[in-house]
């Protein structure tokens, strides 16, 4: 399976803030905000990873992330001149994902719970047509909304409704068989022009073949794209790891614990940031797990 960070967007409505810097860099308690999708991809075993952002940005994620291969991923950079709706990330991604699978997320959004690496390796093996994932929410109008029977079973999806038929908001993880970039090329543009991702994952509702997945009670999806959100986001990473010890989307520690480097790489990338207590996390946990 392949990966996709769309990073794109002007960040309008975190303005004056985004209007010097990436919407992905400004910090969410001790990291950038962008290692929280990151880290979501990493932890669903995708290792090729595409990161879609506004030509001015992207030397700037370059330059915080690299190619990846300290983390044992590999990351590439696409530019999106000018955003277009979610969907226009499979058109310009389509070299990269090309036979395979894909899972998109976006980069303003934070997936925190007990369970998510299991629900994401339970999800993302072999995929057959597209896997959405729900999340409870008091305002759903503001969201795409799915609508599901008694069993479970997705029966519609609208996006930000005026009278919605549920409270599940549909987040901005999202995986998909290859036939998505096909089913991308064939949508007709919103009335601002835009390619709208629940008019794609219409497409697979209307062939069966849409499955919506319910994050339960204990998990946190945030949406990090207000000021009000991105400090609220930054207050729940602070007060868990202030409680519990650990550090919420390490980069490093994920790719230790998935395999992709061993804990003397770890360590030592935790040594390159010694002066803070990031580093010293790092260098902690590689040392808790060193043979």
């Amino acid at each position: 399976m392949k990966g996709i960070v769309l990073a794109g967007g002007y960040g309008s409505r975190l303005h004056p803030i985004t209007l010097a810097v990436s919407k992905q860099l400004l910090p969410v308690n001790d990291k950038p905000l962008i290692y929280y999708p990151l880290s979501a991809l990493m932890l669903a075993d995708v290792r090729d990873i595409l990161i879609i952002a506004l030509p001015d940005d992207i030397p700037q994620l370059r330059r915080l992330l690299g190619d990846g291969s300290h983390l044992g991923i590999s990351l590439t950079y696409a530019e999106q001149p000018v955003p277009n709706g979610l969907a226009q990330a499979f058109l310009t991604g389509a070299e990269h994902i090309g036979d395979d699978s894909v899972a998109l997320v976006l980069g303003d959004n934070i997936f925190h719970g007990n369970g998510f690496y299991d629900l994401l390796d339970a999800h993302s093996r072999d995929i057959e047509g597209c896997v959405l994932f729900g999340y409870p929410v008091t305002d759903p109008e503001r969201y795409g909304v799915g609508e599901v029977d008694e069993t479970g079973r997705l029966l519609s999806l609208a996006e930000k409704p005026e009278k919605p038929r549920s409270n599940l908001a549909i987040t901005g993880l999202y995986l998909y068989d290859n036939d998505v970039v096909e089913i991308a090329r064939g949508i007709r543009p919103s009335a601002r022009g835009e390619l709208e991702i629940t008019d794609v994952n219409r497409v697979y509702l209307e062939q069966d073949r849409a499955k919506l997945v319910t994050f339960g009670r204990g998990f946190a999806w945030l949406d990090a794209g207000t000021p009000q959100s991105l400090l609220q986001a930054g207050q729940y990473v602070q007060t868990l790891e202030d409680r519990q010890g650990v550090r919420i989307a390490c980069l490093e520690e994920v790719a230790l614990r998935m395999g992709f480097i061993d804990a003397d790489a770890c360590h030592r990338l935790g040594a390159k940031l010694s002066r803070s207590g990031y580093g010293e996390y790092v260098m902690a946990v590689a040392s808790e797990m060193s043979p």
